[in-house]
């Protein structure tokens, strides 16, 4: 039975963790706090984490860098290293790009021109521990419980006065479809992003259209009142070309746009 482990069981791991499961799979989560029952460990049991380190077909890290460290490289990389799982991989971000003002970026593209200077050392740390590494640079996240809608229903989404302001998304459920897809595939770093990178209005209308609400109206950055986290979302502009997933792992995206994923999510 091949046998997964996932450092950090958040949003979209657990997603993978549900579907891997339902192919038979026996999946251990390692997060903050141990289930048992549910199969997760502690992270700070070493003992346990290290058994399992040991004896894992597969290894994968979503857990992000906490201020300038990667918690998982500094306590378990060494024995990750030396492993003998037949794949490992990394969930990134497409934040180490940068700002493109808008232009395709695609993995050969420069790392490193972004605020996200801990990601960027991560993922070149993640690159470097083992040559069958497979790094995934993901935009923004969505999917059931985590999308426009819900943002939407709370009276919490917003439309900012951006006209040529572009992101890149991906479903939740394509991310899980991505890592499976590179277990026969060759390591090396993939953008899983969708087809069609667009303004973030067009998905709040949508959302809004889609839940008959009214849209929100069309407010500067000052006057939303974001968050400086959600503010630093609109810093940055880029398109995320998804092709080298395509070409070299046969991946297509259940939900090539944002039209389909928040039709799925509804």
């Amino acid at each position: 039975m091949p046998h997964m482990l996932i450092l950090g069981m958040g949003y979209s791991a657990s997603r993978l963790a549900d579907r891997l499961r339902g192919d038979g799979w026996r999946v251990t989560g390692v997060r903050r706090a141990a289930d048992v029952q549910a199969g997760i460990l502690a992270f700070d049991d070493d003992n346990a984490v290290l058994c399992a380190i040991a004896t894992a077909s597969h290894i994968l890290s979503s857990v992000p860098p906490l201020g300038d460290l990667d918690p998982v490289l500094h306590r378990y990389g060494s024995a990750i290293t030396t492993a003998p799982a037949i794949w490992t991989g990394y969930l990134s971000s497409t934040g180490v790009y940068g700002d493109t003002n808008g232009a395709w970026v695609d993995e050969s593209a420069p790392i490193g021109r972004g605020r996200r200077t801990a990601r960027v050392q991560a993922d070149q740390d993640w690159g470097a521990l083992r040559a069958d590494m497979r790094r995934f640079r993901l935009p923004g996240i969505y999917g059931p419980g985590r999308s426009a809608l819900d943002r939407v229903r709370a009276g919490r989404a917003h439309r900012i006065d951006l006209p040529n302001q572009i992101f890149s998304r991906i479903h939740v459920d394509d991310i899980a479809k991505g890592i499976i897809a590179s277990f026969g595939g060759p390591p090396g770093v993939y953008n899983l992003a969708d087809d069609l990178p667009c303004s973030q209005n067009r998905v709040i209308e949508l959302a809004c259209d889609l839940t008959t609400l009214p849209w929100p109206p069309l407010q500067s950055l000052d006057a939303a009142k974001l968050s400086p986290m959600a503010r630093g979302f609109y810093a940055e502009n880029r398109r995320v070309a998804n092709g080298r997933a395509k070409r070299l792992l046969g991946w297509t995206p259940n939900y090539p746009t944002y039209v389909e994923g928040l039709r799925a999510c509804l």
